[in-house]
């Protein structure tokens, strides 16, 4: 803009009438400058700049939807422009009424309240009303000093218990379990007593929430809260209300968070498998989105190959994907963002500048018009000439199209330091990554557009939208991780629920991660 509110406020019939005309023509073409860009502004929608599918109103969608059909668009259905703002968190009205006496007035002004108990507030105890389904005796099988096995007969003496909650899956559907497990000590001839108890995973850097089998929730139960939480997009106090009226099991918020970030730690070690297939990929899709920790703007990026999804929490820095991409040698599939610039043998998204020629073309600035409708014919008859190659590799692209690639840089370089901005940064976008956008001519088989990695990202940015984010990197990480295995798992054609139940009961035990399945066929 190039008159700002404080100059609009000033501007009266009164005072244009004070100006000479030259002074009136200069201060018009600032005004039909502003009234264009206004326009340009209001006249965005999916189909032609980054605003995503869900800025359509309510009752506009339906419309769309019928004229695109639902299989239809280019995948680009993020916010970027709200994406890559920092937008801060406004605060939720429990803060501030924690921040509040009983006669209204602010007690500890600036200080918010701590999340959970607080000091001198009434405990919860577990309510655990179902009966006792099963007892499970765990008897120790040989002797731990001289390793001779006991006798089936020989005494054992119980120690101590536990009881955990989980869910089987049968013909008639979910059944509850509440099964009794009880630990014990055997005596050996040779005086050794030997101990059994529950197990428990090492300690590992990074993580304070622990892995063991002494749970309340067994790990079939703790995949259903997976699922809930990270697929079904519900809330903790959702999955809560969920499993009590449906299941008439009773656990606390906390107790449904550590199965959440319990089973993140579990799969932690699938994500060095994950790594060495993509680095062994040879085609790689990434995108970025923005997200929240702690109310904090970070980065949720993703690498998607055929068979693999993995997602990262941090910086938007090629930093983040450095260590993934060093070992890579295929081509890298990316929208125009500077940082993928590091990586030499790279593909551009034609969707993207497609809908910024579009946006050109639908201006009310008649040059940017022109432009935007030029780059616009160029495009089309460039991916009609990679769609017929496909069917027909004799066919040289780049011997085809050699004078409208040179007419089209020709017209970028003329409009590279034009006055209208987004004229200037498209002819300049197309200049800077000329080379990653036309190499799909020398080799046509390859894709056109970012939409795997688009759509990969669409069903978490839904649930940024629910859930704004996570609140502490441990958290963020285990979204991460268990993001990377779910998406996985099913670009396999497998549930990724009995898998996670597997995983999560090993780990507890101490064993290593099962595979992750290869696909099916």
């Amino acid at each position: 803009m190039r008159l700002t509110d404080h100059d609009l406020k000033q501007i009266s019939q009164e005072y244009l009438a004070t100006l000479s005309p030259e002074q009136l023509l200069r201060l018009s073409e600032k005004m039909l400058d502003d009234l264009r860009n206004a326009r340009d502004r209001l006249n965005q929608t999916p189909q032609n700049s980054s605003r995503p599918s869900g800025s359509y109103a309510p009752w506009e969608q339906a419309g769309i939807a019928a004229e695109m059909g639902d299989d239809e668009g280019d995948g680009e259905e993020k916010a970027k422009q709200e994406d890559r703002a920092s937008q801060s968190e406004p605060p939720s009205e429990t803060d501030t009424e924690a921040n509040r006496s009983d006669d209204g007035s602010n007690k500890r002004p600036g200080r918010k309240r701590k999340a959970g108990k607080q000091p001198g507030a009434k405990g919860v105890g577990r309510q655990v009303e179902i009966a006792v389904t099963d007892e499970k005796i765990h008897k120790a099988s040989e002797c731990a000093g001289c390793g001779e096995r006991f006798a089936e007969e020989a005494p054992f003496e119980a120690a101590t218990g536990m009881y955990v909650l989980d869910i089987e899956k049968d013909e008639g559907g979910l059944q509850v379990t509440h099964i009794k497990h009880i630990y014990g000590e055997r005596c050996c001839g040779c005086g050794h007593v030997t101990q059994t108890k529950p197990a428990r995973c090492e300690e590992e850097p990074g993580w304070t929430v622990a892995l063991t089998e002494w749970h309340l929730v067994g790990p079939t139960l703790s995949s259903l809260i997976i699922c809930l939480s990270l697929r079904m997009r519900l809330s903790r106090a959702r999955i809560q209300e969920f499993l009590q009226e449906w299941l008439d099991i009773r656990l606390s918020i906390g107790c449904i968070n550590q199965c959440v970030t319990e089973g993140g730690r579990a799969t932690a070690p699938l994500e060095d498998e994950l790594v060495a297939e993509i680095q062994q990929s040879e085609l790689l899709h990434a995108d970025e989105t923005g997200w929240k920790e702690n109310g904090r703007t970070v980065w949720l990026w993703v690498l998607r190959t055929t068979t693999v999804t993995l997602y990262l929490i941090g910086r938007r820095s090629w930093d983040v994907i450095a260590d993934v991409m060093e070992q890579f040698a295929g081509w890298l599939m990316s929208d125009g963002y500077g940082q993928y610039r590091h990586y030499g043998k790279r593909l551009r998204c034609l969707a993207h500048i497609i809908r910024k020629a579009r946006g050109l073309a639908e201006s009310c600035h008649p040059q940017a018009a022109a432009f935007g409708q030029k780059v616009l014919e160029s495009l089309s008859l460039f991916i009609q000439g990679i769609y017929a190659a496909r069917g027909d590799p004799a066919i040289d692209l780049l011997e085809k199209f050699a004078l409208a690639l040179a007419q089209l840089k020709e017209l970028c370089e003329q409009h590279q330091d034009h006055q209208h901005d987004k004229t200037k940064k498209l002819a300049r976008e197309l200049l800077n990554d000329w080379d990653a956008i036309w190499t799909v001519l020398t080799y046509p088989a390859l894709p056109i557009t970012n939409n795997v990695a688009e759509q990969a990202l669409r069903h978490w940015v839904i649930a940024r939208k629910i859930s704004y984010g996570t609140r502490t990197q441990q958290g963020s990480r285990a979204f991460t991780l268990l993001a990377s295995v779910i998406d996985t798992c099913r670009q396999r054609g497998i549930s990724p629920w009995p898998y996670l139940a597997e995983v999560i009961a090993e780990r507890r035990k101490g064993n290593p991660a099962p595979p992750i399945p290869q696909p099916i066929g």
